[in-house]
């Protein structure tokens, strides 16, 4: 009986938005670019370009420290070579 009242009561008012302003946008004004692969509007662009940098710059980053390590692990390698060479002629390993 209560449930049916609310029911009635519901559908008597009318339904009203809360939004007082609709929505607009210009054609283009940030919005996603186009999905056919468009260039999108120069915002987007200019932070695709940002973003791009800067992963470059990254990247450069980690080949520089790449290299550091294996010049280091290099010059380990002849300085343990050199050690071997040592060893193995006070041993008499070789006869030079």
């Amino acid at each position: 009986m209560l449930r049916s009242s609310f029911r009635q009561a519901a559908a008597a008012r009318p339904i009203r938005c809360f939004s007082t302003t609709a929505r607009v946008m210009t054609e283009g004004a940030t919005g996603a670019p186009p999905k056919t692969g468009g260039p999108g509007d120069a915002f987007q662009r200019r932070e695709k370009a940002n973003e791009d940098y800067a992963i470059r710059q990254r990247e450069k980053e980690k080949l520089i420290e790449l290299k550091k390590k294996l010049n280091e692990q290099q010059e380990h390698l002849a300085r343990l070579s050199k050690h071997i060479d040592e060893i193995t002629r006070e041993q008499g390993g070789e006869k030079n």
